[in-house]
């Protein structure tokens, strides 16, 4: 258990599955409350949302939110608004795969402006809407932490991953600006970077049995990452033992970016 989490609120976007999803379920866990979005699959969230309460006895909303409107941040956050008292953590973690990734998704000489556009908007004006308007409302409780998700993909190597590699680098770079100008409200503000992770988002890649089959042998743990693995260095990093912590991306790949042998 970690201290004085307990009636804190989390506000997290895409939490229907994978990452998102476990991030939910660690922080619940430990008597946080939870406002998260999702983007289609309002059963599932409805799902989440009432298993968190029943479990855990937190209080859990969920709203629809498209990552590819970030500005419809504001709206969102009035609606967290009249369910919540507070807002004491933000992660950026919704992402978009699939059709709106086409031009974005793919070797360097076949990417597309609109794809590569996209992918931005959903990386880095996602969190920066979401992140402002998180800090708007810390301000008034005192301080808080925000999270971005990043990627290894950005200092390493992967097939097909030019446009979201370049993103993430450029998240991690607005993570650091924030963090600067944050830090005197007593917000901390961090991302946390994730090897290859056994989720959905990844399944959709062409080439998903090979990026695992090397994520496995790259690792000497022997195995692929778990949105688990993700969830618990996030709760980490909102929680007071994390309390000099900010500006930084932490890693969590399982010793794979060391290994070149691979």
């Amino acid at each position: 258990m970690y201290d004085n989490m307990k009636g804190k609120t989390l506000v997290i976007s895409g939490a229907t599955k994978g990452i998102g999803k476990a991030i939910v379920y660690e922080f619940a866990k430990e008597g946080v409350n939870v406002a998260f979005t999702y983007n289609s699959n309002e059963d599932a969230a409805r799902e989440i949302a009432e298993d968190l309460e029943k479990r855990y006895s937190i209080k859990a909303r969920y709203y629809p939110f498209n990552v590819l409107e970030p500005e419809t941040y504001k709206d969102l956050y009035k609606e967290i608004d009249k369910d919540f008292d507070r807002v004491d953590f933000f992660i950026s973690n919704a992402m978009i795969y699939g059709r709106a990734v086409v031009g974005g998704y793919g070797k360097f000489m076949k990417l597309k402006p609109r794809g590569l556009n996209n992918i931005y908007t959903a990386t880095v004006n996602a969190f920066v809407v979401g992140a402002q308007e998180a800090a708007k409302r810390m301000e008034k409780v005192g301080g808080g932490s925000i999270i971005s998700m990043s990627s290894t993909g950005n200092i390493t190597y992967i097939e097909n991953y030019a446009g979201h590699g370049t993103n993430k680098a450029a998240v991690e770079a607005m993570v650091r600006y924030a963090a600067m100008e944050l830090g005197e409200k007593n917000i901390r503000v961090n991302a946390v970077s994730g090897g290859p992770i056994d989720t959905d988002a990844l399944k959709a890649f062409v080439n998903y049995e090979e990026v695992k089959q090397k994520t496995e042998q790259a690792s000497p743990l022997g195995r692929i990452g778990q949105p688990e693995d993700i969830a618990g260095a996030c709760l980490f990093l909102c929680s007071d033992k994390a309390s000099w912590i900010t500006a930084q991306t932490l890693l969590i790949e399982g010793g794979t970016t060391f290994n070149t042998k691979c």
